[in-house]
């Protein structure tokens, strides 16, 4: 455990036992000769140390005689009791604590590496306690701070319990030091009305101007389980069986915490993407709110039409009214205090709930009474506000949990940039009731969107793998036919020949293009004709050897070679794991340009699918430029694969050749969520062209040759239009001037393909060169470098 005390106080601290010694030498000299003869033995064991009775400011000391303490505090810490008490010496509201009772050294060494601080207990409430303590002992003064204060501590599984804190300071003395100012009793009412001005209270009562001496004893119960607003987390936002009866119990419970009969709760939800308040979702949740009154949800900016929001929603400060009928005559005021009188409020308090600086909802707790409700009561929520928040948060959680299911459910996994809409659409459906079977789910739609489209290829990457295929087969064959030269007990089988002839007959259809079924039949051969000739009993035991061999090579699973297919397959995982890597990085830091649906697929290369438009993020207004500096992030963002790719060559397993490929389509389209394939596609036959463009141009040819568009290491741009080429040659252009592509730039018509007529392309190449990878650029830069 760590000892942490607050740097700035009032007091100059000193440990100190004087107190207790001093009736000790009352008991030394009493007539009872066992009490007189114990008391004699203990001040002379803590004579040679004056710091006892002066005052210890090196905490060394107390390490140092921790035995000799433990037998002067013999009276105060009974041994009977050890190991039921919770019990320590302490300085009040300070962290250092020694001379624990059994059961308190068990609770700290069972939590660990555990910081023993009061729960929200900063250094400017322990400077203003610490005045407190000094105006109640020194001025005579009765103020009764009586927040509880708690410690927080785990057991050994983590389990958090909550204990409350008593101090007993029956052997401490305080008393001004020169430095220290004589309060007048205007000084001390000023104080009064200004509990949370920590400059005051400063400088009413100076750093270490006043002495504490003495120590305090501090006893803690185990208050986890007996607090009665637990009574509280049970029915908050409880929406089974009888909800009715819940709301009462909840608000009975506001009722008698702040003795007001006439007082009545509502909750208002915060939905931060949307920045409105919202009622309870669920039907059966019979909880209003006294903002919202009976609709649905209400922008922030108009839920207190005209008065400040600032304490409530930007610093999470609760909102007091003591008085509606004098909030009212305020200008600014009349429209919200008009709807609060119309529900008959006289006094209210709205409280923030938040958790981690993230607003939950609002507790709002109202009175047909002027005065009843202010922000001097309002303070006594602080008591119970953390039940609450954990209760709201767990609802929140569950509330989101269900969102997520439905969406799971109904749409399938969604991406960050179009779940805005499918949440909505989820809210809805658990809003008209999460029971009803017969909700149609709408369709989410998004129309006049501006699709790019490009991909990095694996080159051949067919042929590469039937070339393994084949390689493995023929490996395999071969090492077959040496175990049957090389065994002297195969030779003498009758069917040798027959078995020679067979794997020497695929062996020469392996010289030739690979058919479909010519694995499976060399592969069936093998499993029936070869293996059980392997392992028949006849082998002699010097020929077990070889055979040994030849298993170990095999693939479990499939029972055949697997060594040049497996090096393919490595450097086609490491290819598109890369590759994927590169993308989801870089589209990232693309979503900042503006946000835009975002999708890939992992094939014999990458794919992937971009869609930017206003109905994707409606709350930015959307501007062709954004497409533009799209597409110029999606030309680099290949560059840096293409790049990425020449680096990883040098360490692949198998040799691999890459090519990339961009569609231009310029005309918006609209994307329809597939109901039935959970996932997104072009919306009606008009936008099906661009389906089919996608679908066929990565095989096509440049118009009259049998050459391919796609060349390895070289980047091809397909368009439809004159403005395309245009706008596209000024990116190369730029990024030729970036010393990222090379000079040379090709340009050709492509052929005719099925239903596609007129396309067009660009083909360049990336240099390989290292030092441009991390370099990026933005469409302005563009535009500045062209200009």
């Amino acid at each position: 455990m760590n000892h942490r005390l607050f740097k700035e106080s009032p007091f100059k601290t000193l440990i100190s036992f004087h107190k207790l010694i001093e009736t000790l030498e009352e008991i030394a000299l009493s007539d009872v000769d066992y009490r007189s003869n114990y008391a004699k033995s203990l001040l002379k064991e803590i004579e040679h140390i004056p710091e006892f009775r002066t005052g210890i400011e090196d905490l060394a000391i107390i390490t140092d005689n921790k035995k000799l303490i433990k037998n002067l505090l013999a009276d105060l810490f009974p041994t009977a009791l050890t190991n039921n008490e919770i019990k320590a010496v302490t300085i009040p509201f300070q962290n250092i604590t020694f001379n624990y009772t059994k059961r308190f050294k068990k609770i700290v060494k069972n939590a660990g590496n555990f910081d023993l601080t009061i729960r929200d207990f900063n250094e400017d409430q322990f400077y203003v306690l610490s005045c407190i303590l000094i105006l109640n002992a020194y001025y005579k003064q009765n103020f009764d701070y009586n927040k509880p204060l708690f410690y927080d501590i785990p057991d050994a599984n983590g389990v958090i319990y909550h204990y409350r804190i008593l101090y007993n300071a029956d052997f401490i003395e305080i008393y001004p030091l020169a430095e220290a100012p004589d309060l007048s009793s205007e000084d001390i009412d000023e104080l009064m009305d200004n509990f949370g001005n920590v400059a005051l209270w400063k400088e009413k009562f100076p750093l270490e101007s006043w002495v504490l001496k003495g120590f305090g004893i501090i006893s803690l119960f185990d208050a986890t389980k007996e607090s009665a607003i637990s009574n509280l987390k049970s029915n908050l936002l409880r929406s089974k069986k009888d909800p009715e009866e819940n709301d009462n119990t909840l608000e009975n419970i506001f009722r008698s915490f702040f003795k007001i009969p006439d007082l009545r709760i509502g909750i208002s939800l915060y939905n931060d993407e949307e920045k409105t308040f919202t009622k309870l979702p669920f039907e059966k949740a019979k909880m209003g709110s006294f903002i919202l009154q009976n609709k649905t949800e209400v922008a922030c900016c108009n839920a207190f039409l005209g008065c400040s929001l600032n304490k409530l929603l930007e610093t999470q400060e609760l909102f007091t009214i003591s008085n509606v009928e004098a909030f009212a005559q305020i200008p600014g005021n009349e429209n919200f205090a008009q709807i609060l009188l119309e529900q008959n409020i006289k006094s209210c308090i709205f409280t923030p709930i938040a958790k981690e600086g993230k607003l939950l909802g609002v507790i709002e707790l109202v009175s047909g009474t002027a005065r009843q409700l202010n922000s001097i009561n309002a303070n006594n929520l602080n008591l119970i506000l953390p039940n609450i928040v954990n209760t709201l948060e767990r609802y929140n959680t569950d509330l989101q949990n269900q969102i997520e299911a439905v969406i799971q459910r109904e749409y399938t996994a969604i991406h960050s940039s179009v779940y805005w809409k499918f949440k909505a659409e989820a809210q809805k459906y658990l809003q008209t009731n999460a029971s009803n079977t017969n909700y149609n789910f709408k369709e989410i739609v998004f129309k006049e969107v501006y699709p790019l489209y490009g991909q990095i290829d694996i080159n051949k990457s067919s042929e590469h793998r039937n070339n393994t295929v084949k390689e493995d087969l023929k490996n395999q064959l071969e090492s077959i036919l040496r175990i049957f030269e090389k065994s002297k007990s195969i030779r003498k089988i009758p069917l040798l020949e027959q078995q020679k002839f067979e794997i020497h007959s695929f062996l020469g259809e392996l010289t030739k293009e690979l058919k479909a079924d010519t694995e499976q039949q060399i592969q069936n051969y093998i499993d029936k004709e070869i293996h059980p000739l392997l392992n028949n009993s006849i082998i002699d035991a010097e020929d077990q050897n070889l055979v040994a061999s030849y298993f170990e090579n095999l693939d479990i699973k499939t029972g055949l070679f697997y060594q040049a297919r497996k090096q393919f397959d490595e450097a086609m995982a490491i290819v598109n794991k890369k590759m994927a890597d590169v993308l989801d990085q870089e589209q990232n830091e693309a979503q900042s340009i503006f946000p835009h649906y975002y999708e890939r697929f992992k094939t014999d290369g990458v794919e992937h699918n971009l869609y930017i438009g206003a109905s994707i993020t409606p709350a930015q207004p959307f501007n062709v430029m954004y497409l533009n500096n799209l597409r110029l992030w999606q030309l680099q963002t290949l560059c840096k694969m293409e790049l990425e790719h020449h680096r990883l060559k040098k360490v692949l397993p198998y040799n691999l050749e890459v090519s990339s490929l961009i569609l231009v389509f310029s005309s918006p389209i609209s994307i329809r969520f597939r109901m039935d394939e959970k996932r997104f596609d072009v919306d009606g036959t008009y936008n099906a062209r661009y389906e089919v463009v996608k679908k066929r141009i990565d095989k096509a040819h440049i118009k009259g040759t049998n050459e391919r568009i796609t060349q390895k290491e070289k980047i091809t741009i397909v368009y439809s239009h004159q403005y395309e080429e245009v706008e596209y040659l000024k990116y190369i252009k730029f990024l030729q001037f970036k010393n990222i592509l090379e000079p040379a730039i090709e340009q050709f018509e492509v052929e005719e393909l099925q239903g596609v007529y007129g396309l067009k392309a660009i083909r360049i190449k990336v240099m390989n060169t290292d030092e441009n990878l991390d370099t990026t650029y933005t469409y302005k830069e563009l535009l500045s470098a062209l200009d």
